[in-house]
């Protein structure tokens, strides 16, 4: 039974363990160094490690050894006997083969320059902790933290470790979306902003499920080739349903963040960034279709709101997921435009029965429609637009793609455009998003003391469920 007590118990643990950890800053700090400046010698490429070379980790492992910047060291896979980490086996043969992270560190941690993180959300956190205090550069998917306090532990082992690169794998934060917002930012096209509609409605793998649930799936036989208890990490355990695995983890609380964690960071990464909203003082589930307390519902409207910021406004963000759940657009919306790289959903006119991902921002004097990922903005309606067209600044084009970019900080030629410190706000505003789904409840939040005011209980779960026993140390680097 999980209560209040448990999570308290587990935050005054994490809060020892912030302090233990900047007992060793001095060591670690010498450890990154020396990481930098291996990186820096020989044939000039990064020693990469990848942990998670199946599905989209494997993508992952693809992308870094098409920049040409990486030497593959090491694979890492809870099921290196799947068909699809064979594959991506077969691509780099003389690369040293692992099925536990912590093995792989402990043999070969001196050949590793920087890993790469392709595992489900809530196993992102003891890798990349591990990475880090071990002098590590980290790339990890996103959202980088499952829950609140992983992604604020994260950050701040990026700050006691100053010498380690890190990135999250939002990519659109090194394609055209990037350049444009940041450009349109400082001219002054995009300013005043005071609501944000953003949306995904597309179906999900737990569409259809049945949400009169009262327990967890039964039991099945652990595939011969998984290691069940790796790939469990520090999450409460369960015993391994196909449910759970390759990629449903994604529909379960206790796993992952749902359409919000998955989609956001392609959605709302640039709003996030450059409105600098940081983090919200009110979440409110306006509308949840088919809650339970197991996994996500099948509709969610979410509002987050965020306080003024310097000249700018108070500004609304709210969140629309489910097929059936598709939000008003403006009169001379027109129609739903997608980036190239992911799949396509048909759009419509002025009110779509189906939007692709993206967004519509709302300031005092124009409104915007954007996709997700690199999809760029653009001002409607289009009579609006072509008025607007000789005040548009001219938009750089990227220097690198999001793996590259991670590759050059490594060798310290760039600078990551979404590190740590960027990223974990708005991974922390997700997972206070899923927070107020769980509980079907409206959360007060206090951006200074970074605690919930009137919800002891929700307070408590922004620790999460206390890791399994023998993962605790991973709350302590």
């Amino acid at each position: 039974m999980v209560t209040r007590r448990n999570f308290l118990k587990t935050a005054t643990m994490a809060s020892a363990g912030l302090a233990v950890g900047g007992l060793n800053l001095s060591a670690a700090d010498q450890l990154s160094a020396a990481s930098y400046q291996r990186v820096k010698g020989a044939n000039g490429k990064v020693n990469l490690a990848c942990i998670g070379i199946g599905n989209r980790g494997g993508e992952i492992l693809n992308e870094f050894a098409k920049t040409g910047l990486a030497n593959i060291v090491a694979l890492c896979d809870v099921d290196m006997g799947a068909k699809h980490t064979q594959e991506n086996m077969a691509k780099f043969p003389n690369a040293k083969r692992f099925k536990d992270f912590r093995e792989m560190f402990d043999k070969i941690g001196n050949e590793i320059d920087a890993v790469s993180v392709g595992v489900p959300d809530f196993a992102h956190f003891p890798i990349a902790m591990l990475a880090i205090s071990l002098g590590k550069h980290v790339y990890v998917e996103k959202p980088m933290g499952r829950t609140f306090l992983e992604a604020e532990l994260l950050m701040d082992a990026a700050k006691r470790h100053p010498k380690v690169v890190t990135q999250v794998g939002n990519q659109g934060h090194s394609e055209a979306n990037y350049f444009q917002f940041k450009a349109w930012k400082e001219a002054g096209i995009i300013k005043d902003v005071t609501a944000v509609t953003a949306h995904m409605n597309s179906a999900r793998r737990w569409h259809g499920w049945d949400t009169n649930i009262y327990k967890y799936p039964e039991a099945q036989p652990i595939p011969e080739t998984l290691d069940w208890d790796v790939w469990t990490m520090a999450a409460q355990y369960h015993e391994y349903n196909e449910k759970y695995h390759y990629g449903n983890w994604r529909c379960w609380y206790d796993f992952g963040m749902g359409a919000l964690g998955d989609w956001g960071a392609h959605i709302l990464d640039t709003i996030h960034e450059f409105l600098e909203l940081g983090l919200p003082y009110e979440v409110n589930p306006v509308m949840l279709k088919g809650h339970n307390d197991y996994f996500f519902p099948m509709s969610s409207t979410i509002d987050f709101k965020f306080a003024a910021r310097k000249s700018m406004p108070a500004l609304d963000i709210t969140w629309y997921d489910g097929v059936d759940n598709v939000p008003p657009v403006p009169a001379g919306y027109g129609t739903s435009d997608l980036d190239p790289n992911i799949p396509t959903v048909a759009g419509g006119k002025i009110q779509p029965t189906k939007l692709n991902p993206g967004k519509i921002i709302y300031s005092k004097n124009l409104t915007f429609k954007g996709g997700s990922h690199g999809s760029t903005l653009s001002i409607i309606p289009e009579e609006k637009a072509k008025e607007m067209k000789s005040k548009l600044p001219p938009v750089p084009e990227s220097p690198s793609n999001h793996y590259a970019n991670f590759l050059l900080g490594c060798k310290g030629e760039e600078k990551t455009r979404s590190p740590f410190g960027i990223h974990g706000p708005l991974s922390q505003v997700f997972s206070l998003g899923v927070m107020a789904q769980r509980l079907n409840t409206k959360l007060l939040f206090d951006t200074k003391t970074k605690q919930i005011t009137n919800n002891p209980f929700a307070n408590a779960m922004l620790t999460g469920i206390p890791p399994r026993k023998g993962w605790e140390e991973f709350y302590k680097l």
